[in-house]
């Protein structure tokens, strides 16, 4: 759509946008990995994660009320990075392969529930299903968008009836019980944080899509900000209902660590059941899957292109698909599903870089104030300096407390890996800095493109 001739975009297409990207697949993988952690308390832990989450990505709400950034995220970054971690942001999206390991283990484990025998092979199943979604998105992107167009409604109506036929299963005194059989505050303060950490994962996505269509969006600097709050205050209802029911129908112990088809399987006849795994569990996890392969493609292409990937990741297909790139990818997904790697370390390996990236660009803000004066001057949302370097400071502490968090929570071996995860992709990106493989000129002077495209955009 252009944005000169097409129709502008309104407060509820931006609800709609940070609902859609928030409820999906992530709270059908975490959300019995966190009941495991804080009981029963997950129902009011689920509301709170979503507005902790929307301090971890602080950064997008608060430069969508100050500026008009019409390359979203990538602009963002790109205004508030430096080169060694402009070439570490690129690398993430390589490391965006731990999230389709996530997808694969959960999409067995969620499909093993009708077809015992797929959990009886999961890493064989899992291993397939991961290759069968690499080999789908070669043919480009038209599949992706006829799937999801179809997924998203099956996904709302399984979603609708996992909490109408749950609600008369619930008992709420399970909610005001303590102790160590699962009730409320089961494992304390610090089983809190660590629900809050694993649901990160399902509680982030409210700020991406709105901050990605600024340009087809009507008075966006109001617009946008205002759609994320509100889109906050929905998700936090939709999860808050769903965490009632997941964790106030069965015993702790047949809840804990599970998946929500373990809850659906008690409360749905057979026929409810199946399609609650297919349309709910599954579709939700196939449209997260496609969507993250899509969104890697071109930044990939990207990355590859600037030097940050040695010569041969440069080579496409006559369509632009570059296939060493998504094999380098496919391969980073793989070894995990091989070596045994659950679903919650899977969702951790991507979490913890990507809350360190965050906590940067989160503190970075606090210089928007003193250094575009004008453009703070005429924000959206009219808070006093000092409120808003806290708020700065507050996004950076609670996106490094989920990264540390999930650190302690590994164990020694898996602990290696996450630090490898995060010190090797910068270890890259120094040598290619170094070598000018890609050069820092360029970068800086790109930087610079961004800042006046954005200082000279116009609502």
């Amino acid at each position: 759509m252009s944005k000169e001739t097409g129709k502008k975009i309104g407060l509820w297409n931006i609800v709609g946008l940070g609902v859609g990207g928030a409820v999906g697949s992530g709270i059908f993988v975490t959300l019995g990995s966190a009941i495991a952690k804080t009981g029963r308390s997950i129902l009011p832990i689920t509301v709170i994660c979503v507005f902790y989450m929307l301090f971890a990505y602080w950064y997008n709400l608060a430069m969508s009320g100050v500026f008009v950034v019409e390359g979203g995220d990538y602009s963002m970054k790109g205004m508030l990075l430096p080169p060694i971690l402009t070439g570490y942001g690129g690398w993430t999206n390589v490391i965006w392969a731990f999230g389709c390991t996530g997808y694969a283990l959960a999409l067995t484990s969620y499909l093993g529930s009708l077809w015992p025998v797929l959990a009886e092979h999961s890493t064989l199943s899992s291993a397939v299903i991961l290759t069968l979604f690499f080999l789908l998105t070669i043919r480009g992107n038209r599949i992706v968008t006829l799937f999801q167009n179809a997924a998203t409604a099956l996904l709302v109506v399984a979603l609708v009836v996992f909490i109408v036929v749950g609600f008369p299963h619930v008992d709420a005194v399970n909610f005001f019980s303590a102790g160590h059989d699962g009730g409320f505050f089961h494992g304390g303060f610090a089983g809190m944080i660590s629900a809050i950490a694993i649901m990160g994962w399902a509680c982030q996505g409210t700020t991406m899509g709105p901050v990605g269509v600024v340009s087809i969006t009507k008075n966006p600097k109001r617009t946008i900000p205002m759609g994320i709050l509100v889109g906050c205050v929905v998700v936090s209802v939709v999860y808050g209902l769903m965490s009632y029911v997941a964790a106030g129908v069965l015993p702790y112990d047949e809840i804990a660590g599970e998946n929500l088809s373990v809850t659906a399987s008690a409360i749905m006849s057979q026929g409810l059941f199946a399609f609650f795994v297919i349309g709910g569990g599954v579709c939700a996890i196939i449209s997260s899957f496609f969507a993250v392969l899509a969104m890697i493609r071109e930044p990939l292409s990207h990355m590859a292109d600037d030097g940050w990937l040695p010569a041969p990741f440069r080579r496409k297909t006559k369509d632009g698909y570059p296939y060493f790139c998504f094999l380098l990818v496919y391969i980073v997904a793989l070894v995990p599903i091989l070596t045994g790697m659950s679903v919650d370390n899977a969702v951790t390996m991507l979490m913890i870089p990507t809350m360190l990236i965050n906590a940067y660009l989160n503190v970075a803000c606090v210089m928007i104030p003193k250094k575009y004066p004008e453009q703070f001057a005429q924000r959206s949302i009219k808070c006093p300096v000092w409120l808003f370097n806290a708020g700065s400071v507050l996004g950076g502490f609670c996106a490094i407390v989920i990264a540390v968090t999930l650190f302690k929570d590994l164990t020694a071996k898996d602990a290696i890996v996450a630090a490898c995860v995060v010190i090797i992709p910068l270890i890259f990106s120094m040598i290619a800095l170094k070598n000018r493989s890609v050069n820092e000129q360029v970068l800086e002077a790109r930087r610079e493109e961004i800042v006046q495209a954005v200082l000279n955009a116009k609502e």
